[in-house]
């Protein structure tokens, strides 16, 4: 994608997103002009068209098709369009006011296409050449190329007609060439839009039961398909734990070598437990492709069957390459914060599972990891293996990852049910810095905000999240912002 973070990294196509390419997230664009000024204003049609072109060319990028109907300027052009949007499938809708146009040419698009809109007011130069302007001495000519030059002109009649007909948009106000702000603003768009649209055609597998007494765990299935889509798909732990069966020795062995490549495996790991992890791997990677799981939330005890203690407690090595490939995993059967961890890693920005540790005071940080699988995308350094004898508050024993979130700017993210039926994002900026960690088997790091430790905590806790969020590296605010305003969802900055 272009403009994005030196820290970001694309999420690895997997069959679990086959949906989103049997589905491709399209974005519909068109130009409005007044067909009127065209016998009026010689070239001036053809120059609106070369300067929609320049805007089709900057749409372009992998992951996104781009349905360019051209200009719209009369209102029977505008239902034709409006049809043929919707018959195209678009996801978002960009309208480029290329110069003035009546509103006619604009309500039925959107009423017909019916997905969110954003107006683009983009000058074709930072300004008039007043000077050569008003020596033209030819006052037609002087009028045709202001109109070049008026994009600014109907936004406002624009903006009037889709309040009155209670049609939300949004709009980009800047230049055509030449303007990194207002070009990241419109990459952001598109960039929320296509993490909507995979959100919408995510299948969510949800394995086990919840952890028992964690309340705010407890999620609303129906309220998160009506808020980002998806579907969920209830899989089985004795289905895991039949798969592990039918795992052959040299997929074992193939598993244990691409741990010891892609981990930092600890001396004190006994190989038994590698090869318990490696054949659980390859039933989790085998569980995924059968049902087209693009993420996971589970929470299984184990307790009273052997057969599934043994397939829960050695799921975090593989979980955790899962979450690498672009299917998060989360633990303690954390709906929402599956959903988080899937909306920052399709941002590509990693969104690994975490909680508060500790606060230290004397460095003004605060200490957050969490046990289970971790994002190793996104971790400063190779992620440690390490085993342990009891996996505390849960049933058994076996390896888990030890990893910092690399250092730089991170954005934590909590999908919140605010308890009045409705969800909310909560969001802020901070920084992932380097010094001590508890060396526990856990993933954990040291988060300093512009608040400070101490008024963090407390903000981002007054707006009564659940006690997990997801992290992920890069400052993406401004684009959870947007995803927020795409859903119909609020979104809460702390910072």
């Amino acid at each position: 994608m272009q403009n994005r973070p030196e820290t970001a990294f694309e999420p690895e196509l997997t069959a679990s997103l086959l949906p989103s390419s049997a589905f491709p997230f399209k974005i519909g664009l068109f130009g409005i002009g007044l067909d009127t000024y065209w016998a009026q204003f010689d070239g001036l049609e053809n120059r609106l068209k070369g300067y929609l072109d320049r805007v089709e060319s900057r749409f372009v990028r992998p992951g996104v098709e781009v349905v360019n109907l051209g200009l719209v300027d009369s209102p029977e052009k505008a239902l034709t369009a409006g049809h043929r949007f919707r018959q195209a499938d678009v996801d978002l809708l960009f309208i480029y006011v290329t110069t003035y146009a009546l509103s006619a040419t604009v309500l039925p698009v959107v009423q017909r296409a019916k997905v969110p809109v954003i107006v683009l007011n983009l000058a074709p130069e930072p300004a008039i050449n007043y000077e050569w302007f008003n020596q033209l001495n030819d006052r037609t000519k002087m009028t045709g190329e202001w109109l070049a030059y008026c994009s600014a002109c109907p936004v406002p009649e624009i903006a009037n007609v889709f309040r009155r007909a209670h049609i939300p948009f949004h709009q980009v106000t800047g230049m055509l060439e030449n303007d990194p702000e207002g070009w990241q603003e419109i990459d952001d768009w598109i960039e929320a839009g296509r993490v909507a649209h995979v959100m919408a055609h995510n299948c969510l597998g949800l394995m086990g039961n919840y952890y028992s007494g964690m309340l705010d765990i407890y999620s609303d299935l129906t309220l998160q398909n009506a808020t980002f889509g998806g579907h969920m798909k209830i899989v089985e732990v004795d289905e895991l734990s039949a798969l592990r069966e039918t795992v052959s020795a040299e997929q074992i062995q193939e598993r244990t070598k691409l741990f010891s490549e892609t981990f930092d495996v600890q001396e004190d790991c006994l190989p038994a437990e590698l090869e318990r992890a490696a054949r659980t791997s390859v039933a989790l990677d085998q569980l995924v492709a059968t049902h087209g799981l693009g993420s996971l939330a589970y929470y299984h005890k184990g307790s009273g069957n052997a057969a599934n203690e043994d397939t829960m407690s050695s799921v975090i090595l593989g979980n955790s390459l899962l979450t690498a490939r672009g299917i998060p995993v989360a633990g303690e059967y954390e709906v929402k914060n599956v959903q988080a961890m899937k909306i920052m890693d399709t941002f590509g920005v990693g969104g690994s599972f975490t909680e508060y540790y500790a606060m230290d005071f004397a460095d003004d940080v605060v200490l957050m990891g969490h046990d289970g699988p971790g994002h190793i995308r996104i971790a400063e350094g190779k992620t440690k293996v390490r085993p342990l004898y009891v996996y505390h508050g849960k049933v058994g024993k076996g390896l888990s990852v030890e990893m910092s979130v690399k250092n730089g700017p991170v954005t934590l993210l909590s999908v919140v049910e605010n308890g009045n039926g409705k969800i909310s994002l909560l969001v802020a900026e901070g920084e992932s810095v380097p010094g001590p960690i508890l060396q526990i088997g856990n993933t954990n790091s040291r988060y300093r905000f512009s608040l400070g430790a101490r008024h963090f905590v407390q903000t981002w806790n007054s707006h009564g999240p659940a006690h997990h969020c997801a992290v992920g590296i890069g400052h993406i605010a401004s684009k959870l912002t947007k995803l927020g305003a795409l859903l119909n969802v609020e979104v809460i900055r702390v910072c």
